[in-house]
């Protein structure tokens, strides 16, 4: 990967800008009233199911190999493991938490926001959409079906577990993509040209479905101390806001001996906020709710300027 140079450095402020104008242009609109905090369901249902597939389906089936298969993949590994083990000690052996709920503390306190805000800072910061591919998938097809299996009262289907992350059209998309790449298949223009027509979509819509989000969380949000999981939520919000980018830093630069592009695209990965999914699994399990939903919005509120101060630092 190149290295950065000054001008890049420029780019990579001007392109946070450019996303923060539109991630703030969200929480307007849903201040203003023009759109309800409940139309961020929509906004984000469509970026999920529709636009963000097609963008990752274009981007990884012309991607480099060595991209999607890079150094940074390993960085992200690393971090996610030692920010999950170090809330699972504690959570269990220091503060007694069943398995379950320190399940959802454990993903809350690592599982990143690659989907919605993972593909527009790979897009407009790095200038490469493929490189957040890797981690989407590692996310998607190893964490989430071991957290189901933990979760599951009796672990009672290993197959649904295994199964239901190739349900996710990002998955399947990327895969589909993957596979392109590997085969070196090219689709004929007018199929991509659709494809490329929706995949434009998905950045815009998913900033705005995150500023929106942002505006409805506010609102939303009650004390975590109610519950009596303040210290949950306090220690996963350090984890995965401050020590896991360090943690990924530290793997990059001193274990891998990155630099430039590659040493700040794992460092801005893993310095993406708790994934809103989180909360569904914590609703869908009747587990962990406030601590999931505590996570998402403060690691989402504090994203913001830990990246940019990465991007600009690490330029």
């Amino acid at each position: 990967m190149p290295e950065l140079g000054g001008q890049q450095v420029s780019g990579v402020v001007a392109a946070f800008a450019a996303l923060v104008s539109v991630a703030l242009l969200g929480y307007l609109i849903g201040m203003t009233g023009l759109l309800r905090a409940a139309d961020e369901l929509v906004l984000s249902r469509l970026a999920f199911f529709v636009a963000t597939p097609a963008l990752m389906f274009a981007t990884v089936s012309r991607a480099d190999l060595g991209v999607l298969f890079s150094p940074v993949l390993l960085t992200e590994v690393v971090a996610v493991a030692c920010t999950q083990v170090v809330f699972v000690l504690v959570a269990m052996l220091v503060w007694r938490r069943n398995r379950r709920e320190a399940t959802i503390g454990a993903l809350a306190s690592s599982y990143v926001n690659a989907g919605n805000l993972g593909v527009p800072i790979a897009m407009y910061v790095l200038g490469d959409g493929a490189l957040v591919a890797p981690i989407l998938l590692f996310q998607l097809v190893v964490i989430t079906p071991i957290a189901f299996l933990i979760l599951d009262k009796g672990g009672r289907s290993m197959r649904a577990a295994l199964v239901r992350p190739l349900r996710n059209p990002l998955t399947v998309a990327t895969l589909l993509g993957l596979a392109c790449a590997l085969t070196e298949v090219r689709l004929p223009v007018l199929v991509m040209r659709p494809i490329d027509l929706l995949g434009g979509a998905a950045v815009p819509v998913a900033l705005l479905a995150y500023g929106l989000s942002l505006y409805g969380s506010r609102r939303a949000a009650t004390p975590a101390e109610e519950d009596g999981v303040g210290r949950d939520i306090v220690l996963a919000v350090v984890l995965k806001a401050f020590v896991q980018p360090v943690i990924a830093y530290v793997t990059a630069r001193f274990l891998l001996g990155l630099d430039g592009t590659a040493l700040l695209a794992a460092t801005l990965f893993a310095a993406l906020p708790t994934a809103q999914n989180i909360y569904v699994y914590a609703v869908n399990y009747d587990t962990g709710r406030r601590l999931a939903r505590s996570a998402v919005l403060l690691t989402t509120v504090l994203s913001i300027p830990i990246m940019t101060a990465i991007g600009a630092g690490l330029g």
